[in-house]
């Protein structure tokens, strides 16, 4: 029987290593997993106790396709305490998930064939369903010299090629932890908004940041056509809530409207009324608790970096992943015993050590092949003894042994 052309493109990596690290662990073996972007701490004491009374006596039967409507007030509640921005509930779509989120936002923003712009390296997910969905995916090569994001200029010489019709960014972003400044955000809004391109900000990792807070585009931009997208998964550490919402421009909430009835219905009942109790005070000082944790993490892997070798490295301003250049530990030619790029790295990493990685490839598939991410998202003891490993094993693979 026939399989659609639009089902060939590449599974997620991780969810390939996460595998193979749950196997091992299954087995008895010592497993340090740090491959997943997966807060360890999970969701807040408030959420979950609201979740226990929704079983035990609440309803759980459909909301509204785009959401119940008191999580998105709580999430426009939300813009007003973090953005001093009014964003209308009419305007927030609850989403299985930002993945059901980016799904929805592409089919609704984008035809087949439509040129679409990401940044190289990048979460894979965009490339992957924007593909099967059957978009033209340009991807624009961002290192160090843009800080790993687009500019304005890149997409000048693109749109003298051929005409735009997306732009997606990311800040902070997957896998580089870099953030797009309030100047160069606004640079590319307004680019967008001139050129009739629609931008589509990942905020995902929004309240996860090192320095200062990343910027909003629903706070200047959401009236010029602009799409946000952002989940409970990461902030909240309610990953398998599989719960997210987008802010939409008013030309886009029909149309959502429309494919989230007929896609999902609407996201989980349970997850939607619990993950109010997130926005409580002490749902957000749960938070704040877990970004502290993450920031000791970061500070103890910049501070072995030159243990671990790893160079260059990316600027991780937000998130939580550490993205390196692992070429010195791989093959230099034939029967030196090394592994022969990120992906053999990581399979003889974990066989080796227990530590998971995820090889760079899933992000980039031009230079991902000497490049790995690590995600600090774990206890700062799991992360200090699995620098350890990592850091004895790469001796032993430039001893040759």
């Amino acid at each position: 029987m026939k399989v659609s052309q639009r089902s060939h493109v590449p599974a997620f990596a991780v969810m390939e290593v996460l595998a193979a690290a749950n196997a091992r662990r299954a087995a008895g073996e010592s497993v340090l997993n740090l491959c997943a972007g997966e807060p360890s701490s999970g969701a807040a004491e408030p959420v979950r106790e609201r979740a226990v009374e929704i079983l035990r006596s609440g309803d759980l039967g459909y909301t509204e396709a785009l959401g119940a409507p008191g999580l998105r007030e709580a999430i426009a509640g939300h813009y007003r305490r973090w953005h001093d921005v009014d964003v209308s509930p009419g305007r927030v779509a609850v989403t299985t998930g930002s993945s059901g989120g980016f799904l929805l936002a592409f089919i609704a923003a984008f035809d087949v064939g439509d040129r679409v712009v990401l940044a190289r390296p990048g979460y894979p997910a965009y490339r992957n369903i924007l593909t099967a969905l059957g978009c033209d995916v340009v991807e624009l090569d961002c290192g160090p010299a843009t800080r790993y994001q687009p500019t304005v200029d890149q997409l000048d010489a693109l749109q003298a090629q051929a005409p735009v019709a997306g732009l997606v960014v990311a800040s902070p972003a997957n896998p580089t932890g870099t953030m797009i400044e309030a100047a160069e955000l606004e640079a590319l809004s307004r680019w967008c908004a001139a050129h009739g391109v629609r931008l589509v900000s990942d905020e995902i990792y929004h309240g996860i940041t090192y320095g200062g807070p990343a910027v909003a585009t629903a706070a200047t931009h959401l009236d010029d056509g602009a799409i946000v997208v952002n989940s409970f998964s990461k902030y909240w550490a309610m990953t398998g809530w599989r719960l997210g919402w987008l802010v939409l421009p008013d030309d886009l909430v029909g149309a959502v409207d429309a494919l989230a009835s007929n896609v999902a219905l609407c996201p989980p009942a349970l997850a939607q009324h619990a993950a109010i109790a997130a926005f409580t005070e002490e749902a957000y000082d749960a938070a704040a608790a877990n970004v502290a944790t993450y920031a000791t993490s970061r500070a103890l892997l910049l501070e072995r970096a030159g243990d671990l070798g790893w160079d260059p490295i990316a600027p991780a301003d937000g998130a939580f992943y550490l993205y390196g250049d692992v070429s010195r530990f791989l093959s230099a030619g034939p029967g030196d015993g090394r592994p022969a790029d990120s992906v053999a790295y990581c399979e003889r990493l974990l066989a080796d050590t227990g530590v998971a990685l995820t090889p760079g490839t899933d992000f980039d598939g031009v230079r991902g092949g000497s490049w790995v991410r690590l995600s600090f998202a774990a206890a700062p003891a799991t992360v200090a003894e699995a620098v350890d490993r990592v850091v004895a094993w790469q001796r032993g693979l430039a001893d040759g042994s």
